[in-house]
């Protein structure tokens, strides 16, 4: 990909061009991210502890070697997360302790993050995953709501926030030859909303959500394995209260639409693929899970990968490629080209694990100190207020990994307060799942205005407001059920 200078201060690219020693390092830093896969692997199915300290030292290297490319944003967050360590330092005895479960954290996220995006890799070059999304956006108006937010569900189990970017995209590519503004308009807004709200739905559920990842590691007692089927129904809440919304307000045209053709391809045939691989990743993380009793985490982390590798080997038999050669071309291109593309998200990432976690070690003290006791409050005025607290800080600029990181290990224990821990996850991943449409700061919402040209903020509060107020009700009701029942 690049070599090294006469006097090693500089490389030069695939195209000739001169890079600084800085650039380059920050082009290599796939290696020491993959590091932290394995060493947060081992350590998950039951390493030796020194496994944590080896994914703590790789993602410090990594954000390092990440240091000449990042933004001033990514700076910021950077600065925070030392002043807080150096806080932690001279005020408490144990900083060792708080900062290194800090540490801890931010490389479980950018570890589960790396491993997913091992995955999105491949399916960026699957032509069949493609054609799946475009056969779901080519779906008559009475059945395209509904297909593009499952579709946009499906997806996102495997791309995360890249599937609003993939399905979005195949989106206004389908409606941008619709001549009548109007029909564009409320068009390409409706498809581009189902495939927001199909894909923040898999953040109440899916295993390889951040949001199910970090939920199960804070909330004492929890498991993904129980919390699963209550997480499931709020996603069906989510999907079906978005598919209702939209067929009770569906927009009056001032004139009748254009007859459309009638979409003649199978859905079994298009879909496959995508079921498929599902089939694979999702049953395979459980599999792992209830077989070998290894965290979800750990079996995302240690599967996803291989089935990328399994997936992209049989991408080149089917086109008739070599294999090996074919295998080792997309693996030197992820991890020199593509996992440096996410330098930025990975430092955000590694950076709001490690502020909130540490923000809630220097915070817990001092909310004792002043007599405050949360167990004696009653379960229901933690768990619904929670919810909504979360999608406010989205609404100024505090990423969800960095809310509830900091919120949770100062609530009392699910014991403590009388209810099941999977209750506790339902209310986390509720609230991130609603603060995932509304935020305009998150990924979801920043890539809906984009493509809908429009403002994050419109995207997030206008397209989705009456969406949020109405399911976010639904959800605070499901969740009272589920601590008074569970």
């Amino acid at each position: 990909m690049m070599a090294a200078g006469p006097n090693g201060g500089t490389g030069s690219d695939i195209r000739g061009q001169v890079m600084p020693s800085g650039a380059r390092t920050a082009e290599l830093v796939g290696l020491p991210l993959f590091g932290v896969v394995f060493a947060m692997s081992v350590r998950e199915y039951g390493g030796p502890g020194a496994f944590a300290w080896i994914a703590g030292a790789l993602s410090l290297i990594a954000i390092a070697m990440s240091v000449p490319k990042l933004k001033r944003t990514h700076f910021i967050f950077i600065a925070i997360g030392i002043a807080l360590t150096l806080t932690a330092i001279l005020t408490r005895p144990d900083w060792a302790q708080g900062v290194g479960r800090a540490i801890l954290g931010g490389s479980l996220v950018i570890g589960v993050f790396t491993a997913l995006s091992a995955l999105r890799s491949a399916a960026v070059g699957s032509q069949e995953i493609l054609e799946c999304g475009r056969f779901l956006a080519r779906q008559p108006p009475g059945l395209r709501y509904a297909a593009l937010t499952m579709g946009g569900h499906l997806f996102g189990l495997i791309l995360l926030y890249g599937a609003i970017s993939l399905l979005g995209s195949l989106a206004t590519e389908s409606t941008a030859s619709e001549p009548d503004p109007e029909i564009r308009y409320h068009r390409t807004r409706r498809m581009l909303v189902a495939i927001q709200r199909g894909f923040i739905s898999t953040l109440t559920w899916s295993p390889m959500a951040f949001s199910m990842v970090i939920s199960v590691a804070l909330v004492p007692g929890a498991s993904w394995g129980a919390a699963v089927l209550p997480c499931l129904i709020s996603a069906a809440i989510m999907l079906v209260g978005g598919w209702a919304l939209d067929t009770i307000f569906k927009p009056r045209l001032s004139h009748p639409p254009p007859p459309r053709a009638v979409e003649a391809g199978s859905w079994w045939l298009n879909l496959r693929p995508l079921l498929m691989l599902l089939g694979a990743v999702v049953g395979g993380t459980a599999l792992l899970h209830f077989v070998t009793g290894v965290a979800v985490i750990g079996a995302v982390m240690s599967l996803i990968p291989v089935v990328a590798l399994i997936w992209v080997w049989l991408q080149a038999l089917g086109q008739h490629l070599s294999p090996q050669s074919h295998l080792g071309t997309r693996v030197k291109q992820y991890l020199l080209t593509e996992v440096p593309g996410y330098r930025g998200e990975i430092a955000l990432l590694f950076m709001a694990a490690v502020i909130g976690s540490l923000g809630s070690f220097l915070l817990a003290p001092l909310v004792a100190s002043h007599g405050v006791d949360l167990s004696a409050v009653p379960a229901l005025a933690v768990l619904i207020p929670l919810i909504w607290l979360i999608v406010l800080a989205g609404q100024i600029g505090m990423n969800p990994i960095l809310a509830v990181s900091l919120i949770i290990p100062l609530l009392p224990a699910p014991a403590a307060m009388g209810v099941s821990p999977s209750a506790v996850v339902a209310a986390i991943t509720a609230g991130w799942a609603l603060s995932g449409a509304t935020s305009p700061f998150t990924a979801s919402v920043l890539l809906l205005g984009a493509l809908g040209k429009v403002s994050p903020r419109r995207a997030g509060l206008v397209w989705n407001g009456p969406y949020i107020l109405i399911v976010g009700a639904i959800l605070s009701l499901w969740v009272t059920l589920l601590a008074l029942w569970l």
